[in-house]
C-alpha cells in the first residue's frame, strides 16, 4: 500500500482537533481507557485511567520543521503552563507520525521542544511510542485490559495500515468487528432492538 502524505490542514485550531481525534485513536489501539473531559477550560484535553486512577493528558502536534527535526509548543497560548496543569504531554509530529509521550516536568518552564525523529540519541527520543507510561501512569493493569479483550491490534490491521490515516481506518474496522463479535443473539421469543 502506498504511503499517504498528509494533507496539511492550514487552521492551527482545526489541526489540533484532528491530532487529538488521532490521539484517541492511538490511545485506543494500545488499550487504553481514554476519556475526553466536555469543553475547553481545563488544561488537559483527556483523561487516562479508571475511576480513582486517572491521568492528564495535554496533546500538541507540529508541523513545524527545521533542518534536522520540529519544533513543537508546549505552552497555552503565548506562556509556559503552569506546574500541575496536567500529567503528561503527548506531542505528534505529522510528518513522521510519530507520537513523544513525555511527562509534564520534563517540558515544564518551556514554551516549546524540539524532536528529532530520526536520531536516536535526541533528548526526547525514549519517550517515542512510549505509551506504556501512561498505562503505569494509570495503572491499567489486567483488570482494565478485560475491557479490552482483543486490545492488541490484529497482524492484518498493523500490515495493512500506513499514516494516522489508515490507522485511523483500521481501527474503525477493528471497533466494527469487536462489536460483531461481542454481539449476543435476541433470546427466542425476544424482538431485537
Amino acid at each position: 500500500m502506498k504511503k499517504r502524505k498528509p494533507k496539511i490542514i492550514k487552521d492551527k485550531k482545526l489541526r489540533g482537533e484532528w491530532a487529538e481525534s488521532v490521539f484517541m485513536e492511538r490511545a485506543t489501539q494500545h488499550g487504553l481507557p481514554v476519556s475526553k473531559p466536555w469543553g475547553e477550560m481545563c488544561s488537559y484535553d483527556f483523561v487516562i485511567g479508571k475511576t480513582g486512577r486517572f491521568v492528564s493528558v495535554q496533546v500538541k502536534s507540529t508541523i513545524s520543521q527545521l533542518e534536522t527535526g520540529y519544533v513543537c509548543a508546549v505552552r497555552g497560548g503565548h506562556k509556559a503552563y503552569p506546574a500541575g496543569s496536567f500529567d503528561f504531554v503527548a506531542a505528534y509530529v505529522v510528518f513522521d507520525d510519530a507520537w513523544y509521550i513525555i511527562p509534564a516536568q520534563l517540558i515544564q518552564g518551556k514554551r516549546s521542544i524540539t524532536l528529532y525523529p530520526q536520531s536516536p540519541t535526541a533528548k526526547y527520543e525514549k519517550y517515542r511510542e512510549a505509551w506504556h507510561l501512561l498505562r503505569e501512569a494509570a495503572d491499567c493493569s489486567e483488570e482494565t485490559q478485560a475491557c479490552f479483550e482483543h486490545s492488541a491490534v490484529p497482524e492484518s490491521v498493523e500490515s495493512s495500515s500506513t499514516g494516522a490515516l489508515g490507522r485511523l481506518e483500521a481501527a474503525g474496522n477493528y471497533f466494527k468487528r469487536y462489536l460483531e463479535r461481542s454481539r449476543v443473539p435476541p433470546q427466542k421469543g425476544s424482538e431485537e432492538i
